[in-house]
Order: C-alpha cells, then sequence, then structure tokens
C-alpha cells in the first residue's frame, strides 16, 4: 500500500497530457490484449473494449469476464494500476472543468471564437442589450468587457472578460480583431456626462487604434461631444440623454407615441424592423416596395435613408440595405421567399 501510494503521488505529479496518453494506451492495449488471450470469450474488439472499460470505471457488469489464468493476470493489473489511472484521469477533468469554470465567473479566459458581439460597460442598459440580442439570434455569441469582481451574467454563448476596456490586454483576449461589432455603453457610476463621455472616448480609439474595420456603436451621454469622436470614425452614436427626453416631450404631447418606438424597439410584441436582403428583381425601390406591401410588410428605409416614398423611381444600388416595418411571421416568409 505504502508503494502504490507513494506511486499514485508520482502519477498525479505528471502532465495532463502524458496522463491522458497513457490512459488511452493502456484502454487500447489491454482490449486487444484480451481478444488475443481469450477468443473465445472475447471474439471482437468491442468485447474486449467494453470489457476494460467497464473494469476500469469499476462499473463491473459481469457480462463478461476472463476465464484463463493470462486473462485474470490481465484483470488483476486492471484492478490495481487501470482503476488508478482512470481514476486520476477523471479528477483532473473534474478538476479542469471547475477551474475553467471559476475562470469564467472571474474573467480570466481567453476568447478564440469569431463574429461575435463585444458589450464594453456593465449597467442594466446592457443587459437589455443582451436580451433583446439573444431574442434577435439565439446562435450569436457575447463578451462582456468590464472591471467586475465576478461575471454579471454566463451562459453558454455568454462570456465575461476582466479588464479596462482602454487598454488593449482585454480588447486582445476578447479577440476583438475578429469581433462583427462593439458596443460601447456610457459608464452609469459617472453621473457627469463630460466625464462620462471621456472614458467612452478613451475606450473608443484604443479599439479604432486596434480594430478600424470592426463595426463600432456608442453610447453618447450628450450629442456637442459628438464631434469629439468624429475623427475616429466611429460606425454610429446612440444619444442616451437627447433621446429619452424626446421621447417624454413626444409622448406628452401626443398620447400613445411612445408605443410606436417600442414596438420598433423590442420585438417582444407588435410590429418590428427588419432588414430584408434586396432582390436581383427589384430595379428600382417601387419594384421592392409593391412586392413587399403585397406580403404584409412596409418599406421604410434605406440604411439611415427614410424617404423612401420620394425616391421610389430612383434605381436600387447594389450596396443597399432595406429596412421595413412588419411583424415576425411576415419576416420569416420574406426570408423564405428570398
Amino acid at each position: 500500500m505504502y508503494i502504490l501510494k507513494h506511486l499514485m503521488r508520482k502519477v498525479v505529479q505528471i502532465s495532463n497530457y502524458v496522463l491522458f496518453i497513457a490512459s488511452f494506451l493502456l484502454v487500447i492495449f489491454s482490449s486487444v490484449f484480451i481478444m488475443l488471450i481469450e477468443k473465445e470469450t472475447f471474439p471482437t474488439f468491442f468485447d474486449g473494449f467494453w470489457w476494460v472499460m467497464t473494469t476500469v470505471t469499476t462499473v463491473g457488469y459481469g457480462d463478461l469476464y476472463p476465464v484463463t489464468v493470462a486473462g485474470r493476470w490481465l484483470a488483476l493489473f486492471l484492478y490495481v494500476f487501470g482503476i488508478g489511472l482512470i481514476g486520476i484521469v477523471i479528477g483532473k477533468i473534474i478538476d479542469g472543468l471547475a477551474v475553467y469554470r471559476k475562470k469564467r465567473e472571474e474573467g480570466d479566459i481567453v476568447y478564440k471564437g469569431k463574429g461575435h458581439y463585444i458589450i464594453i460597460g456593465w449597467s442594466q442598459k446592457a443587459k437589455f442589450a443582451i436580451k433583446e440580442m439573444i431574442a434577435t439570434n439565439t446562435e450569436i455569441e457575447i463578451v462582456i468587457i468590464d472591471q467586475l469582481e465576478k461575471a454579471p451574467i454566463l451562459d453558454h454563448n455568454i462570456f465575461y472578460i476582466k479588464g479596462n476596456a482602454s487598454e488593449k490586454g482585454p480588447l486582445e483576449k476578447a479577440n476583438i480583431h475578429e469581433a462583427k461589432s462593439v458596443l460601447i455603453f456610457s459608464d452609469d457610476a459617472i453621473s457627469e456626462g463630460q466625464l462620462a463621455d471621456g472614458k467612452t472616448l478613451l475606450i473608443a480609439s484604443t479599439i479604432e487604434s486596434m480594430a478600424p474595420e470592426v463595426h463600432t456603436i456608442v453610447e453618447v451621454m450628450e450629442e456637442s461631444h459628438i464631434k469629439n469622436f468624429k475623427y475616429m470614425n466611429i460606425d454610429e452614436f446612440i444619444i442616451s440623454n437627447e433621446t429619452i427626453s424626446s421621447l417624454f416631450v413626444r409622448s406628452a404631447f401626443r398620447n400613445g407615441v411612445s408605443n410606436i418606438f417600442g414596438q420598433l424597439l423590442r420585438r417582444s410584441h407588435g410590429d418590428d424592423l427588419y432588414h430584408v436582403p434586396s432582390k436581383q428583381s427589384w430595379a428600382t425601390y417601387r419594384d421592392a416596395f409593391n412586392e413587399l406591401i403585397e406580403k404584409g410588410a412596409t418599406l421604410v428605409a434605406d440604411r439611415d435613408q427614410l424617404n423612401i416614398n420620394r425616391m421610389l423611381d430612383q434605381p436600387i444600388p447594389n450596396e443597399a440595405e432595406l429596412y421595413v416595418i412588419c411583424d415576425k411571421a411576415t419576416y420569416h416568409s420574406i426570408l423564405k421567399a428570398n
């Protein structure tokens, strides 16, 4: 027992790679040996493999067992060394999963996926954004970057990286070069709009210096600060304070107007704003408008141009991005038809 105990301590110190290879070879060679030793009891490789696996995992169904002396010596070897080795391997796998889970919770990981979305700055707004993104596409993967002690939210497709997003390290861990889009939320802990936008500006400049090709969306607290972002070629701006104030005023003058904006911004109820691919048969905007209206969708914009009704006879450019207002069922029927 002392020798076995000393031996197992040495085995535990062996690298995981060597342990996994040794375990694999032990199972394979034992399966071959028992088949060669007792051909009548174990006529196929799978029979030998089945017996070895039930032995080293201590299941022991008893449906197959060696009857010769050589076969039983092999069984004794597996009882002593095989079970111990496989037990150590299983323990290391469990420990590895626990360590990985802990690293994910603490944000100490390196994301290697592609086509993902990066959210910088955790807040209630970021939480709602993730909920909306998942509702839009359940297959997307999201990486959150913040300086919280633990991940604010974790799922199979949501990852957390702890760090200062104005530094290159956390952005490189988030694989920003392969990201599809970056959403920078303003820091809610900073009450002064100028200071909050200053922090956002610092993060945005770091991102643009590293990955200028990535689509970047920035929340700006005050519209007057947008000019400070312009030289960095930020793709889109969301003006937080002005947008909310404007919506309040419009609702005060026209009852129910907020419900219209609510439907366009959320996918939980009513009609919504969807992007539809352009068809080759649509030569002009009128062609697209008439076909879409027959299917129950209203063509309202090409990118940021909302004056479709005044450009119906103009040809649709190759780079057009058309948007319609309709319900979810109509949108899916349009996609199938295309």
